[in-house]
Formats: structure tokens, C-alpha cells, sequence
């Protein structure tokens, strides 16, 4: 949000009142902390501490390389529920020095934040001496719009070349510099601004990461408002944030997910190829088997059968009653399936249709979201008359986890939780009292963390997966997550794979997507080239909207393309279960962006065509048509997967690529074990 009209201006009708200099410093060495008090107006005698708004910031050394910073207008103000999972270390401490020239410092391990008494208001952070951003002048403050509405924001340096990442998937610019962003989780598809999964957390070049800790919605001017500084405000009295040290982004990550929850492992048969019904096609149990069959038949191997919504009937969504007139006898059908070796994914949502057999029994105890004035919240949008589950009442909880526990008990094996963006906020009681505002982003975390606690309870530590299409920071504890609704065109393939690449330097450990778009059908091109992309993914998942996404829908080349990526991706699933043990020890994800794998390397800190896949594998996905592809190769020698043959990094290479191939290449030294010709 912007607050001021140019530099020297604000907004018509906005109070600012920024914090001008330190005006007293008190040093609680014992604890590791300090707290500065910086007066809106400059204090040159008695009479200006009259009438004059003072902003309080407390500076607290929370873990190895871990400052948390709060400014804070009128500290009496109630911090609303809820709030993030921080795992802090209660008992650790930072250490404090006074230098001569009166600047106190406040370190955690090589971080440090260094502040002076009557000074100009500058606080500088800096990681073994080097220095890495500032609150300089002007940049705390709070504000007064014109509505009364509060806000606090802060603006932290940025360096000539420095760019910034993460802020959750975004499907925009990979750099997001000069962009304005909103945390705040909506459906939105992959083609604009909105996001699904929104997280409040940016990393830069410069080896550093900033964490606001506010689940509600944060927004961000990256060097847009003000050229030179990230600016992040929050409605309210307070805001938090935490300065996070590399000095590479994994070790900034690293940190992080430490704080915030590591991601686990998933199962090995998770990292196989995923088949949906689709969406709105129509299917039933003859449908579903003739696909299996199919893919048999033509030696693409399947690991998960998926049932999109209409497996429950419709206008009854969320019910978990298998839709008797297509599939009259579902546990014999997932019976069945089990029999072929496949898993059963089933898709679920947190919404309570009125037809549902289920909205008269969540009514009646209190397990649906009610507003204010006492009744229930209700939507003609998505289906008639829907509730909203309340998952801050532990009662409804156990409830849906029965519903679900139901499913399971017939040899559902994994949930497609969709949804969880569109929570409402008017007019809305929780039944734990949280904030509205504060809830909305949150509210998927319950979502998900509801059906992932139940999967590990039921199938074990390393056995349990969602397919999620929304989260917030923290949501990176329940894997898999998916891109959401993009369209079914090589431009959506590529803003597909941006979503990805923020999303994995925001803590996201696991990443999939719909295999040639999700809303249209993709001509045979598109979904050939995506193809390729999508098996070359954590995870993989052939899903559409209106039409089916079985390769021979396609073409006979598709199907070809379908069964050779496939068996490539089976012969990769020991590296992968490797680089999930970096995942879920480190905090370092499987799809991984150049910059997060070659810091160091200028040239990848804007690259958003390719990435590395764990830490040995680069992978280019094909945008065009006729298969013409630009490949940066970091420093080093590196080798096809294709055809052998050794590049010499350091440099952009041109290529021409069929359906077959795409450039993929190993780096120098590593062998993978995979035999081309076992996929030929």
C-alpha cells in the first residue's frame, strides 16, 4: 500500500507519523535486547516531548542468525489471533556491545543490528561486517488514512543491483523488484497478480531474507513506492518482522523453514505419475478404468488414480458420498484399483453445500462459520448455499476428520484439498474469537494441517501427501502443493514455472502443476512441451478442466512423449528421494531456481526459464512451438542426458529440440544411473 505522493509528499488525507531519531536507547544486555524510542518530531527541548506520537522498536536476538524487530505505535494494543508458529529458542540469547562513539550492537551469531542514541533514526544490519540493509530515515511510521483506519510500516535498503524474491507463487516477474504485491490468498488463476499460496517472506542477492510475522494482509512496495528500499506495512498498532541471515539464500532458508516447519518426506510412490478423471468431463467407474487400461496398454505406468469433484454428486459438495449413479460400489472400484498396484486420491474441499448431508448435523453443533449476528455464513458461489467448515473449533475438527476417516477406512489412500482462498471476512466470528483480517490467509493452514495430521496418524511418518493448492507460510509442513488453474498455452506454461520458482524461495519444499494447463484444451504442441515439464517436477499430475488429459487424446506422438518422460522420471525417483532428505533436513527444495543453487553466478539471479531439479540436474523447459530453446549453463562442464555430449558452462547456448528431448544436463562428475536407451 502507498502512503505518500512522491518523495516529499503524502497522500491526501494520510497522517504519517515517522519515527524521526533515536531519542533513548535502553539496553537490557542480559536478555539481548534493546529497545529504541524514536519521537514522530524531532525533541531539542522539554516542550517537544509535549504532544508528540513516539514509536517504540524492540530489536531481540532469536536464534543463530535471526533478529526479530518490532515497531510498535500503542504497544496496549491486543495482538489479534492467530498467529504464526514460530519455533524460537526460548533461552537464546544475543550479545550486546557499546562501542565508543556511543552505537550499540546487537548481535546473533554473525548477524548484527547496530543502532545509536540521539541520533538520526538508522538502524543497520550487517553479517560478518558486511553490511546488508538498513531502517534509514523515513522509514518507520505509522499512519492514519482518511477513514481512521491504522497502519505501520517499514522500508528496509536495498543496494544498487540487488534483487528480491519469494513473497509466495507468484506467476509475475521472478525479480520482483518494482512490483507492488498483496499477501492476501485469493483464486485468481495463474494469469494475474492474485495468488494462491501467499507468504510473507522475501529473500535477496545480497544473501539476507525478511519475514513479516503478521498472518494477515501484508503489503509489500519492492522498490516501486520507493526506488531504493522494500517497504512492508500491516493495518494495526504493531508490526513484527524478522531479519534472516544467509549468507546464501539456502542458508537463509535454512534458517527459515527451522522457525516455520521443515517440509517431511512424502512417499516414494508419490513421485509417479498422477492421472485425474479431470473436472466437468464426463466419467464414471467405466471411464476410469478404460484410462488405466489404456495407459497399460501403451506402457505409460501409473502411480495414483485420481477422482476430481464429481466423484460426490453435484450441488452436494463437500459431502464424501460417492455418487451412486456412477460409481455404485467404490470400495470394490478402489479395491480394484489397489489390485493394479495404483494409489487413490480423492478430491475434498472445507466447504458444506446446503444439500450436503452434512450441512444439517454441522448446523446443528456449531461446527460451521457463523457471522456476528448469529447466523450462518452462506454462498451461492461454488455451490448453493454453502457453509464454511470452522477449523478453529476443535469439535469440527474431529468432525470432518471423521468424514475423511471414512473415505480411508474403504482404501482412499490421499486428499486433493483445493480451495481455502476464499474465506470470508465481513461480519465474521470465529469460534476461538480470531480476527477476521487476520484469518483469511490462515485459514487454509487449519485446512491443510486438518487432513495431512490425519494421513500421517493413518499411514505413518513419510507415508502422507495432499495435493494443496493453497497455503501461507508455515503450509510448507503438508506437502504436495500445486500451481493452481492456469490455461492450457505455452505463455501459462511459463507463468507456471515462475509460480514454481517463487514458491520454492519461500520454503516450499515439493511443486506440481496440470500437465498441459488446466483451464481449455491444449493443442498437441502445448501438451507435448509440458509434458516434459511436468514429469521433470517434484511431482506429476495429468489434470484438466473440460477435457480429458489421457495422451492419446492428442495424439500418437503424446503418447510416445507420455511414456518416455515417465520411465525417465521412475529411474529418477532414488535422486529424488535423495534431495527430499536435503528438503526435509535443510530446508532446501527440489525445484530449485539458478539463483538458490548458483548465488554467486550474476547471470542466474533473473533467470525464470529453467531450473535445477535437486542439485545436479538442470532442466529447460521448450516455450515455443518450433522447439527453439536459450539455455544458460552455470560455470563448469556439463552433460546431456539426451545425447552425451559435454557443454562447457559459463555461457548461453541455443538449441533446436523435437517433442523427445529438452535440454537436461547433469553436472560434471554425477551419475544419476539413468540408461537412455531403457526409455528409447
Amino acid at each position: 500500500m502507498r502512503f505518500t505522493n512522491g518523495y516529499w509528499m503524502d497522500r491526501e488525507g494520510f497522517t504519517v507519523e515517522r519515527g524521526r531519531h533515536v531519542h533513548d536507547l535502553e539496553v537490557d544486555a542480559e536478555a539481548g535486547r534493546l529497545r529504541a524510542f524514536a519521537p514522530t518530531r524531532a525533541v531539542r527541548g522539554r516542550g517537544d516531548t509535549l504532544n508528540n506520537p513516539q514509536l517504540t522498536v524492540t530489536y531481540e536476538a532469536v536464534a543463530e542468525g535471526v533478529i526479530r524487530v518490532r515497531v510498535e505505535n500503542h504497544r496496549g494494543v491486543r495482538t489479534p489471533q492467530p498467529r504464526f508458529e514460530i519455533d524460537a529458542d526460548a533461552d537464546y540469547r544475543g550479545t550486546v556491545e557499546t562501542a565508543d562513539d556511543g552505537r550499540t550492537t546487537l548481535r546473533a551469531g554473525d548477524l548484527a543490528l547496530a543502532i545509536g542514541e540521539g541520533e538520526e533514526w538508522l538502524a543497520e544490519f550487517t553479517s560478518a561486517g558486511r553490511a546488508l540493509t538498513s531502517s534509514m530515515p523515513r522509514s518507520i511510521a505509522h499512519v492514519i488514512a482518511p477513514d481512521g483506519q491504522r497502519f505501520m510500516h517499514e522500508q528496509l535498503s536495498l543496494q544498487p543491483g540487488e534483487s528480491v524474491y519469494g513473497l509466495g507463487e507468484r506467476f509475475g516477474a521472478f525479480v520482483k523488484n518494482g512490483q507492488s504485491v498483496d499477501i492476501w490468498n485469493e483464486d485468481g488463476g495463474t494469469t494475474s497478480e492474485q495468488a494462491y499460496k501467499n507468504v510473507p517472506l522475501y529473500l535477496t542477492s545480497r544473501g539476507y531474507g525478511v519475514f513479516v510475522e503478521d498472518t494477515g494482509g501484508v503489503s509489500y512496495e519492492v522498490a516501486s513506492e520507493m526506488t531504493t528500499r522494500v517497504q512492508f506495512s500491516v493495518e494495526g498498532q504493531s508490526l513484527t518482522y524478522l531479519v534472516i541471515d544467509g549468507p546464501t539464500p539456502k542458508d537463509v532458508l535454512r534458517r527459515y523453514t527451522a522457525l516455520t516447519g521443515r517440509p517431511p518426506l512424502v512417499p516414494e510412490w508419490s513421485y509417479g505419475l498422477w492421472l485425474s478423471t479431470s473436472f466437468t468431463t464426463d466419467y464414471d467407474e467405466a471411464t476410469v478404468m478404460s484410462f488405466i487400461d489404456g495407459m497399460e496398454e501403451r506402457g505409460i505406468p501409473l502411480s495414483v488414480f485420481h477422482f476430481d469433484c464429481f466423484w460426490m454428486r453435484g450441488f452436494t459438495w463437500t459431502d464424501f458420498v460417492w455418487d451412486p449413479a456412477t460409481f455404485p460400489d467404490p470400495e470394490g472400484l478402489i479395491r480394484r484399483l489397489h489390485d493394479r498396484g495404483l494409489k487413490v486420491c480423492v478430491w475434498i474441499n472445507p466447504y458444506i453445500a446446503q444439500k450436503s448431508v452434512l450441512f444439517d448435523e454441522g448446523l446443528e453443533h456449531g461446527y460451521l462459520v457463523r457471522t456476528t449476528d448469529g447466523n450462518l455464513w452462506q454462498t451461492d458461489l461454488w455451490q448453493a448455499g454453502m457453509a464454511l467448515v470452522d477449523f478453529t473449533n476443535p469439535a469440527a475438527v474431529a468432525w470432518y476428520r471423521s468424514k475423511l476417516e471414512g473415505l480411508m477406512d474403504i482404501g482412499v489412500d490421499c486428499f486433493k484439498t483445493d480451495f481455502g482462498e476464499r474465506i470470508p471476512v465481513r461480519d465474521i466470528a470465529w469460534h476461538d474469537g480470531s480476527d477476521p483480517e487476520k484469518m483469511h490467509n490462515y485459514y487454509t493452514h487449519l485446512f491443510n494441517r486438518t487432513v495431512f495430521d490425519l494421513l500421517v496418524e493413518r499411514r505413518g511418518e513419510g507415508e502422507a501427501i495432499v495435493f494443496a493448492r493453497s497455503a501461507t507460510a508455515g503450509g510448507q509442513q503438508f506437502p504436495a502443493h500445486w500451481g493452481g488453474d492456469n490455461d492450457s498455452s505455452l505463455p501459462s506454461m511459463g507463468e507456471t514455472l515462475r509460480g514454481g520458482l517463487s514458491l520454492a524461495l519461500s520454503g516450499f519444499g515439493y511443486w506440481s502443476h496440470d500437465i498441459g494447463g488446466f483451464e481449455g484444451a491444449p493443442d498437441p504442441t502445448v501438451f507435448k512441451r509440458w509434458l516434459a515439464f511436468g514429469l521433470l517436477s517434484s511431482h506429476s499430475r495429468l489434470h484438466g478442466s473440460s477435457s480429458y488429459r489421457v495422451p492419446w487424446a492428442f495424439d500418437e506422438e503424446s503418447v510416445a512423449v507420455a511414456r518416455r518422460f515417465t520411465l525417465l522420471k521412475q529411474q529418477l525417483v532414488p535422486y529424488l528421494q535423495q534431495m527430499a532428505v536435503q528438503v526435509n533436513e535443510q530446508g532446501t527444495p527440489m525445484l530449485r531456481p539458478m539463483v538458490l543453487e548458483f548465488p554467486e553466478d550474476r547471470t542466474c539471479r533473473a533467470i525464470d526459464t529453467q531450473y535445477m531439479l535437486g542439485d545436479s540436474l538442470l532442466v529447460a523447459p521448450v516455450f515455443e512451438p518450433d522447439g527453439e530453446v536459450e539455455i544458460y549453463l552455470p560455470e563448469g562442464t556439463w552433460t546431456s542426458v539426451f545425447d552425451g555430449s559435454v557443454e562447457t558452462g559459463g555461457r548461453w547456448l541455443r538449441q533446436q529440440h523435437g517433442f523427445m528431448t529438452l535440454p537436461l544436463y547433469v553436472r560434471d562428475g554425477v551419475d544419476l544411473g539413468i540408461d537412455v536407451t531403457a526409455i528409447d
